[in-house]
């Protein structure tokens, strides 16, 4: 895993948790890297699963909820550092049906050997997208965040439902609908 995901999940719990937080659970995990990383470094999983869990531990939040508010905080991130990226599309369904075959390649331009989860378009109109979402990672709520900020930026809204088709959460389908 890319270690800008590392670095900027860090910087997320010091903004909304404070310093001692961070400390607290990077101390409680068995770090590889003894939670010290670069953006462009590359990590185990393992170790992210880990400070999620240990964060869900200290402050009661459950780690689906955490993804949530990381994804936007993340996609914050992609507005400040690739704005051209997002300047490319008009619209939230046109952006978030091109992950796959096109941000997904942009992103791997940056950083080659990223471990993305893969987006297949099962059916598209000009106000709804399902898709289905195959990760062995299970970060499908991350995923959700940013598909709630990508309306946001376009200044629109969905209703967008998730459907595990596996139950570990490795293989869900995302049912959007733009609302009018």
């Amino acid at each position: 895993m890319k270690g800008i995901i590392f670095t900027e999940f860090l910087d997320l719990v010091e903004d909304k948790f404070g310093l001692e937080m961070v400390d607290t659970i990077v101390s409680q995990s068995k770090l590889e890297s003894k939670g010290a990383y670069t953006a462009i470094g590359t990590y185990h999983f393992s170790e992210m699963l880990q400070l999620l869990q240990n964060l869900s531990n200290n402050t009661e939040i459950s780690i689906d909820d955490l993804l949530l508010t990381y994804a936007e905080h993340f996609f914050s991130v992609i507005e400040n550092s690739y704005p051209g990226l997002l300047a490319t599309y008009k619209d939230p369904i046109e952006m978030l049906s091109s992950i796959e075959n096109h941000i997904h390649v942009e992103v791997r331009k940056i950083y080659p050997d990223a471990e993305l989860p893969t987006f297949v378009v099962e059916e598209k109109t000009a106000n709804s997208l399902t898709m289905i979402y195959k990760s062995s990672r299970a970060m499908h709520h991350f995923g959700l965040g940013l598909m709630n900020k990508t309306f946001e930026h376009f200044n629109s809204s969905a209703e967008i439902i998730l459907e595990k088709i596996k139950e570990d959460g490795t293989e869900v389908k995302f049912i959007i609908k733009k609302n009018e």
